[in-house]
């Protein structure tokens, strides 16, 4: 049950009601207002912008906007769950609720369970890619906070109602994966008794290259030592592709992440259905957006550093880029951009009408170009939103840790995990929004303490449930089933703080659709650390005046009437950590 979009429905049949009587268009756009919590508790409990939103096209029947939020105002206060609307400022109108509108809430979040918030099947398929990290070495921090914030997003989105498919893209053809596989060939020669010295500049010096060469030693035995490049570079990239995608899954897998679809850049060129790439550039030549022609400097670069000749073009300043953008490179290869336009292509042919990319925040510049890919190839059929992730600072005891995945000199992902745990990881990684640096300290994420926020929310889930066992062992027939407990006298709840956790409990099904419409996971972090924020504050009010505490031994009802709410907000907990892959417990010690 979303109490914001019942209002939001019943604003709307009110600005229906007034388009009726002729003093609003009849074609009046109804999905452009909101209904969302007030800013101040002390305003009432929600707020609506109808009559700002809606301004303009009441001019000929209102003299302001507030004039139509009187209007809208007094209709609300009809309402049988309304106890008072009043417009304020310019138009806006506050509304106060009855406080049976919070109970049926509550009531519905103990019969649903965890089922609360959970939305109504959304049409169209959503595609979500994230880390897609080059197959050549162990993750590390940063992929990780890439793979937590993809995985939550999709998490999210299935909750909310989405079709969601995880999907990872193994960039398995480009220069880097020739490198690979010299490193890799280097580690056999090792491996098999040679002295080989110091990695050479440019290839990959990390030991987990070692086992590579140890399994091509065992299979090839030293076949390979004499051959050519050009015969034992495909092999040697095979199996080092196999074996570092194999140690990426298990990285991701320490996470708790899973992708149900990992699809190979080679295939695109080299698959079963032949060259794609090239089948997309004549395409887009058929509709008249790829061209042969000449590009003009960049701006700032060095004339010698640019090469003017004619390419073959994409015309992306068609669809909102600042350049067009080349297709084909000099040597005849295709670019990066095509091979990306050709694989989102598959995405869209596959049936995703929405996709959304998880970038590293250094391909910020690639966005608009790939947009623009996205319209031309489905013809604006469909949408590519793109999430770029800022860098992870890595710290321990406010000190920084040095990390460099080209030295080999770095902490991997694994490592993170296995020094501070899954919970830590994801919780810390998601408790931030995706496009603010994250400073990742080892030391604070698993401290016991309220300045850590994964153990804050976790804490509340834990000290709820012990509330629980307590109150089994006060009155040890008293039925704690949610079922049971839907039925307990809610309008006992009365204090001010009891009210704020039920306020919070009532906006999780709209904190989930706001967050899945937004694309934004990190919301429902902020959203459970505030929960818990006011089930800690009304907590600490116990102590020291026992009449408010959870289980009163004097009064059976009023025990139940908290009880059902402590419940109600254990469930809630649970729901919005499982969504961030986090895990609630039943206790902490």
């Amino acid at each position: 049950m979303n109490l914001f979009a019942e209002f939001q429905t019943r604003v709307a049949a009110i600005l229906k009601d007034i388009a009726a009587a002729g003093r609003l268009p009849a074609d009046l756009d109804l999905g452009r207002f909101v209904v969302e919590p007030t800013k101040d508790a002390a305003h009432g409990d929600l707020a609506t912008n109808a009559a700002m939103v809606y301004a303009k096209e009441a001019k000929a029947s209102f003299a302001n906007p507030r004039e139509l939020a009187t209007e809208i105002a007094y209709a609300l206060a009809q309402d049988g769950d309304v106890a008072q609307s009043e417009v304020a400022g310019p138009g806006f109108i506050n509304i106060r609720l009855k406080p049976e509108a919070f109970a049926r809430v509550m009531r519905a979040s103990l019969t649903e369970s965890a089922q609360f918030g959970r939305g109504a099947k959304v049409p169209g398929r959503v595609n979500v890619e994230y880390v897609s990290a080059n197959p050549t070495g162990p993750m590390h921090v940063g992929h990780g906070r890439g793979a937590v914030f993809g995985d939550a997003l999709a998490n999210l989105l299935a909750f909310a109602g989405y079709d969601v498919t995880r999907e990872y893209y193994i960039n398995d053809a480009g220069a880097q994966v020739d490198v690979l596989a010299r490193s890799a060939h280097m580690r056999y020669r090792e491996a098999l008794g040679e002295t080989i010295g110091e990695i050479p500049e440019g290839l990959y010096p990390g030991d987990y290259l070692k086992p590579v060469g140890a399994e091509l030693a065992r299979q090839y035995g030293a076949a390979l030592r004499d051959q050519a490049e050009e015969e034992w570079l495909p092999k040697v990239r095979d199996m080092a592709i196999a074996m570092m995608m194999d140690m990426i899954r298990a990285d991701l897998a320490a996470l708790n992440i899973v992708h149900e679809v990992f699809f190979s850049e080679r295939s695109l060129t080299a698959g079963a259905q032949g060259d794609l790439v090239g089948a997309v550039i004549r395409d887009l030549r058929a509709s008249g957006n790829v061209y042969d022609g000449r590009l003009p400097p960049p701006k700032g670069a060095p004339v010698e550093d640019w090469e003017d000749r004619e390419q073959v073009l994409f015309r992306t300043t068609g669809f909102g880029d600042d350049v067009d953008r080349p297709l084909v490179k000099s040597d005849g290869g295709y670019t990066y951009f095509a091979s990306d336009i050709a694989y989102h292509k598959s995405k869209f042919d596959r049936g995703f009408s929405t996709m959304i990319d998880v970038w590293g925040a250094d391909h910020g510049g690639y966005v608009k170009r790939m947009t623009a890919a996205v319209k031309a190839v489905s013809d604006g059929k469909a949408k590519l939103d793109v999430k770029l992730c800022q860098l992870v600072k890595l710290m321990r005891n406010g000190e920084p840790v040095k990390m460099s995945k080209r030295s080999g000199d770095f902490v991997t992902l694994r490592e993170v995990v296995d020094e501070v745990g899954v919970d830590a990881t994801r919780f810390m990684m998601i408790f931030r929004k995706n496009d603010a640096p994250l400073e990742f300290d080892l030391a604070k994420v698993i401290e016991q303490s309220k300045d850590n926020p994964v153990f804050y929310v976790q804490y509340a889930h834990a000290r709820a449930r012990s509330v629980l066992r307590q109150a089994q062992s006060a009155f040890a027939d008293l039925d704690l089933s949610e079922a049971a407990l839907a039925g307990a006298a809610l309008d006992l709840l009365v204090d001010e703080g009891e009210r704020a956790i039920i306020k919070a409990i009532s906006q999780y099904p709209r904190q989930i659709e706001a967050a899945a419409a937004a694309h934004e996971p990190h919301r429902i972090a902020f959203y459970l650390h505030d929960l818990a924020s006011a089930f800690h504050s009304h907590w600490n009010r116990g102590k020291d005046r026992p009449e408010l505490r959870f289980v009163n031994e004097e009064s059976r009802d009023l025990t139940r009437a908290r009880l059902a709410l402590v419940t109600s907000l254990t469930s809630v907990l649970a729901s919005g950590l499982r969504i961030l892959g986090v895990s609630a417990p039943q206790e902490m010690r």
